[in-house]
């Protein structure tokens, strides 16, 4: 099949890679040269405009900045598709821009689907998550994209149009208490009673993640990091975030359901980026880096 992916970064790349080795035909579109480039080394026919990958694939991912950037890509698509064609937004945008541009397609007789996508920089090489709303017809006709792209049995349809960025958007607020538990608790080993004898967490998250109830992935990634560096005096404790936790804190609060740990990790990453963090801010930093690829600010110790 052929398939166009317009938005060829970590992600972007992840998936037309994923698609390629598949078995199908992928053409791609990214403004910038370094993320072309990569694009042919994973197989891409890279397209020289978006209008020229409307007109190869019936099928189109969008991996592009959430907010205006997607409006504009539809809208330049728009001319160039034919009735029927699919556009799958796989990026983080907000629930209700999907629902409204799935409504938007529909008056053109075409189908939008929102791709709740989860899995970060390790998603090329094991899958990724994928959350699908919007028309289930449409779903079912591009399961097989859909499998090629996900992690073994991480895939699936949870709803209407809206519903896959919505319950990403909820996956995220999760993530971010997590991740806020997780650099808690190094600290409190690394700063408190046994401060003096220095705790190995290295050896600590080596046998937690055999066993324990609270092994997971990140907690994985937890251990790797620590084989690396367990001080991370050079680290930054500045976290950045993306806005799907906030989504989240305003959903819950339009519904009136408490949600203190979510709102909890999101003042101490506002008190983050006011401070420089803490301990356990670091921690999260480098959970991020480690999962996502986001970038790491570095200190100077000297």
């Amino acid at each position: 099949m052929n398939v166009g992916v317009i938005g060829l970064g970590k992600m972007g790349n992840a998936i037309a890679y994923r698609l390629a080795q598949a078995g199908h035909t992928v053409y791609g579109f990214d403004p910038y040269d370094e993320a072309k480039l990569e694009a042919e080394k994973a197989g891409v026919i890279v397209a020289a405009s978006v209008a020229d990958v409307a007109q190869q694939a019936r099928v189109i991912w969008l991996l592009v900045p959430a907010g205006e950037v997607v409006d504009n890509v539809i809208t330049e698509l728009l001319p160039h598709l034919q009735e029927g064609d699919i556009i799958i937004d796989a990026g983080n945008s907000k629930y209700t821009d999907s629902m409204r541009r799935a409504e938007k397609l529909q008056t053109h007789n075409m189908i939008f689907l929102d791709c709740g996508t989860s899995g970060g920089v390790h998603g090329r090489t094991h899958g990724f998550s994928l959350m699908i709303g919007g028309d289930k017809a449409a779903y079912d006709a591009i399961s097989p994209l859909c499998n090629a792209v996900a992690a073994p049995d991480g895939v699936g349809y949870v709803g209407p149009s809206g519903a896959g960025h919505y319950v990403k958007m909820i996956h995220n607020g999760i993530e971010y208490g997590i991740l806020q538990a997780y650099g808690e608790g190094f600290q409190i080993m690394r700063e408190g009673s046994f401060e003096e004898q220095k705790l190995d967490l290295e050896e600590i998250t080596r046998i937690w993640s055999h066993g324990s109830v609270i092994r997971s992935f990140l907690l994985d990634l937890a251990h790797g990091v620590f084989k690396d560096d367990q001080a991370l005096t050079t680290v930054s404790g500045e976290i950045k975030e993306g806005g799907t936790g906030k989504w989240t804190l305003e959903e819950a609060r339009s519904h009136n359901i408490p949600v203190p740990v979510l709102d909890a990790s999101l003042r101490v990453r506002a008190w983050s980026r006011d401070t420089g963090g803490n301990y356990a801010t670091k921690v999260v930093q480098m959970l991020r880096h480690a999962f996502g690829g986001h970038p790491i600010k570095r200190i100077n110790k000297d």
